[in-house]
């Protein structure tokens, strides 16, 4: 099975900024939208904050040695706007100084540094414009991105635009459920838009930015991305609903970035909610930049269903449920017979096969694929040996890697995969509940212990273990 992976293929690890970092308010750094969210009573699980989060800011030398110990080709990690240019002012030194040491750190390892412009962490005075739903973020990200290149462009060769913006625009305007914490249809299309032409922007201004360099710079985007499955295969209602769905989560960001423009049937799903209102005239032309990979997020399928469907566990908040914009009074999903993690998501290794072949077959000129974010949240515990046992983990991501191996061998380009996440950490609305790390962190005195999947996932890099269980 491993023969099936193409030479070069670069075997990672995923962190964010806002997840790992802490020095929240340090060294210059000034509120995100998640510093300022996670301080509302009720927001976050525990009342958890990212304010020490894992300490990264202070360990990363040591968080380094942990993934050259893990045997990674590739280190993908985000820069925080509110840590480069705080309250989106003026360019902040020791923010992007923290950078400079990260790259260095990581290249004098021989990991390769692969950087995410923007993992959610907008910085609050932006929030307080409008956000997302105002179009100038779009031109202030372009700067961001011109401001950090400026500094580790020397250095940088591999560059994600946005991390899922379906969540950081949907989820989070929509929804309600990540920062800012609204629950405005209108605002949540024009976040979409406006990201999408944030990514168009911050692409071109890379490009030429990296015209000179020596070696020509990579720039992609990368997309959670779902299959979404009739709960009844021969119910119209059921196939309306999956349309739909896939319309809202897939298609709805891959098309604008991958063919120039907007589903037709999303268009009429959400007429009436300002989508189309804010599509100017050349905004399509200048989202549609060449791209240089497409990175797939994939944690579960989605089965789904146009009748209301009883359910005993509350639906996992990264899923639009009775949205408006789905385009119908109800969409409902209903549960599987299949393992779930500790939050609650399907375990279906096949799905991840299936998306990346689909992908491969429905859009011919799509550039080569990373698996950029996998992984899985289990109850992790330290034992008495000092170690942690998590099986569950292991057995998940030796199927998923599997499942990326017979994608490549149904003709997927697919050229690297990097797990979720190197270190546990602050996972959002969940606080530090859920843990993902390979790495497990106890987080009262920061330290760290390889997890038996971790050790695991390096015998798969050096070759010395089958991704087969």
């Amino acid at each position: 099975m491993i023969d099936s992976f193409p030479p070069n293929f670069l075997w990672g690890s995923a962190t964010a900024a806002a997840q790992i970092e802490g020095a929240a308010h340090e060294d210059g750094k000034l509120d995100s939208i998640w510093d300022v969210f996670s301080r509302v009573p009720g927001a976050v699980a525990n009342g958890d904050t990212p304010e020490v989060a894992v300490d990264h800011y202070h360990r990363m030398p040591e968080d380094v040695a942990l993934m050259k110990r893990l045997g990674l080709d590739s280190y993908r990690f985000s820069t925080s706007w509110a840590r480069v240019k705080p309250a989106d002012g003026a360019i902040n030194k020791a923010g992007l100084a923290f950078y400079s040491r990260l790259v260095d750190e990581l290249l004098e390892n021989g990991i390769l540094p692969w950087l995410t412009l923007y993992h959610w962490d907008l910085p609050q005075a932006v929030q307080e414009t409008g956000g997302w739903a105002n179009r100038d973020t779009a031109y202030r990200f372009r700067d961001y991105a011109t401001a950090v290149h400026d500094v580790l462009g020397d250095r940088v060769t591999h560059w994600t635009t946005f991390n899922e913006p379906f969540c950081s625009s949907l989820i989070s305007y929509a929804a309600g459920e990540h920062a800012p914490g609204l629950q405005d249809p209108a605002a949540a299309l024009a976040a979409v838009h406006h990201q999408h032409l944030g990514h168009g922007l911050a692409t071109a201004a890379l490009r030429e930015l990296g015209a000179a360099s020596a070696e020509p710079l990579q720039i992609g985007i990368t997309l959670n991305l779902t299959t979404a499955i009739p709960n009844d295969p021969n119910d119209p209602v059921d196939l309306d609903a999956a349309r739909r769905i896939d319309g809202l989560w897939n298609r709805m960001f891959i098309e604008p970035v991958v063919l120039g423009e907007y589903p037709a049937d999303l268009l009429d799903d959400v007429a009436g909610l300002g989508l189309s209102e804010v599509i100017l005239p050349g905004d399509l032309e200048i989202i549609h930049q060449p791209i240089d990979f497409l990175g797939v997020n994939y944690y579960h399928d989605d089965c789904v269903s146009g009748h209301p469907v009883e359910r005993v566990t509350t639906v996992p908040t990264d899923r639009p449920y009775a949205s408006p914009f789905v385009g119908s009074e109800y969409v409902s999903f209903p549960p599987r017979d299949l393992p779930h993690t500790a939050m609650d998501w399907e375990v279906n290794p096949d799905g991840l096969r299936a998306l990346l072949v689909r992908l491969t077959l429905q859009y011919p000129t799509l550039p080569p694929m990373y698996v950029t974010e996998n992984g899985a949240s289990y109850e992790d515990v330290v034992s008495d040996d000092g170690r942690v046992h998590d099986p569950d983990r292991t057995t998940f991501i030796r199927e998923h890697i599997a499942a990326v191996a017979e994608a490549i061998l149904q003709g997927a380009d697919v050229r690297g995969y990097f797990l979720w996440s190197l270190l546990d950490n602050f996972e959002w609305a969940w606080g530090f509940d859920k843990r993902f790390g390979i790495v497990h962190v106890d987080y009262d005195t920061q330290v760290r212990t390889i997890k038996d999947s971790g050790l695991a996932y390096a015998a798969i890099i050096a070759g010395a273990l089958s991704p087969t269980p």
